[in-house]
């Protein structure tokens, strides 16, 4: 019997209501219940596990830009979370298209029961096109997506849920998705046909984990280091007992600025200490707030895996993998902090650098994951600093 404020509808397990009263129906799939996030767009074209996965969607939904979606399965290897502190990431991911059947080789699950595994809801069957849209026009909502296998939703209840959840500004988020303590991480990137290797490098780095991805630890590996990753928390003066050969600010969710409450001071006492540091993602922007300067939240932010960024140290153009809803306000960056990298598509900062010290940051992801390789020389650059 349906009553007021309530859908019932056999061919509609799945919904998805923004805050503005905005209501999208569709299948559901995966956990079953409601969640509330930061609805926001993904167009890479690949890599929906290692999107769903990466730390840094923490209180996100994802919709996909890519309509087909669940081809290659899922499998063990292609996890992103690589905190032992749990596996925080998307809350939800919306799909044009039914979830395509898994056929790949490397697929050991499909990727419905991976995503009721992950305690991920599912929705299939909207318009991710005027969705992607309607984000471009007036921003990243919040919103409630849910799943029920009787198709009953009470409508008017998850429109407020999503009206008076407090969103991701003023949020420190990277906290929960950190690590609890620290581990040793030997693991290179994946080669054809073996898969990924091991290796022990020579110059020891700290990565202080505020939601890091596995592939960022993978990268520095193979470009010669000995990883070690600690938890937010440490303290700079921990830190540097360790005698670390550099620091590298890892990834993360949430507000900058909330994070920078605690991480900000410890960050400056490692500047001070004259070691050289790699900021991505959010410890970029955590290192610019370090320097002096401001952050700003974004629109619909960047987030795929085909954003053009120009290198203006080499004056070359790369494509790369960006995943963030704030940005460095370059307006605000002091006069011994260069601008080194810019994004082609909107003229955001995506990189900066201590004048006279070994110490820069990027926006983007160079370890991809998905997307393209064209980054890694920051890995390199970060390994010939040292």
């Amino acid at each position: 019997m349906k009553t007021e404020n309530q859908v019932i509808n056999e061919l509609i397990t799945g919904i998805l209501v923004l805050e503005n009263g905005q209501v999208f129906y569709g299948k559901g799939y995966g956990a079953v219940g409601s969640v509330v996030g930061e609805v926001c767009f993904n167009t890479a074209i690949t890599g929906y596990q290692e999107i769903l996965t990466d730390p840094s969607y923490t209180d996100q939904i994802v919709c996909f830009t890519f309509p087909h979606i669940g081809n290659t399965g899922t499998n063990d290897e292609d996890e992103e979370a690589s905190s032992t502190a749990g596996k925080s990431a998307a809350r939800g991911a919306i799909f044009k298209a039914s979830i395509t059947k898994a056929s790949n080789w490397r697929s050991k699950s499909d990727l419905d029961i991976w995503l009721k595994n992950r305690g991920i809801i599912g929705l299939s069957g909207i318009d991710t096109r005027a969705l992607t849209s309607f984000i471009r026009d007036n921003g990243m909502l919040n919103g409630v997506i849910a799943h029920s296998t009787d198709g009953i939703f009470k409508v008017e209840e998850l429109i407020k849920k999503a009206k008076t959840w407090k969103g991701i500004i003023k949020s420190d988020l990277a906290t929960k998705s950190s690590t609890n303590k620290s581990f040793k991480w030997d693991e290179s990137q994946w080669v054809w046909p073996e898969g990924y290797g091991n290796k022990n490098g020579l110059k020891s780095v700290i990565v202080i984990d505020y939601g890091v991805k596995r592939n960022i630890l993978r990268n520095l590996v193979s470009a010669g280091l000995k990883v070690t990753v600690v938890p937010s928390s440490l303290s700079s003066k921990e830190i540097l007992s360790l005698k670390p050969d550099g620091v590298v600010l890892s990834n993360g969710p949430g507000d900058p600025e909330a994070t920078g409450t605690f991480a900000i001071p410890i960050i400056q006492d490692i500047i001070s200490a004259n070691i050289p540091i790699l900021g991505i993602c959010l410890g970029h922007q955590m290192l610019a707030l370090a320097l002096g300067a401001k952050t700003i939240k974004m629109t619909q932010g960047h987030h795929g895996a085909n954003h053009p960024v120009k290198d203006y140290t080499t004056n070359k153009v790369e494509i790369v993998s960006m995943n963030h809803g704030f940005a460095v306000d370059a307006k605000s960056l002091p006069e011994n902090v260069k601008e080194t990298h810019v994004s082609l598509f909107d003229g955001t900062n995506c990189g900066i650098k201590l004048k006279g010290k070994p110490v820069f940051s990027v926006q983007h992801h160079p370890e991809a994951s998905p997307g393209p390789k064209d980054s890694f020389y920051l890995f390199e650059r970060f390994a010939a600093a040292l």
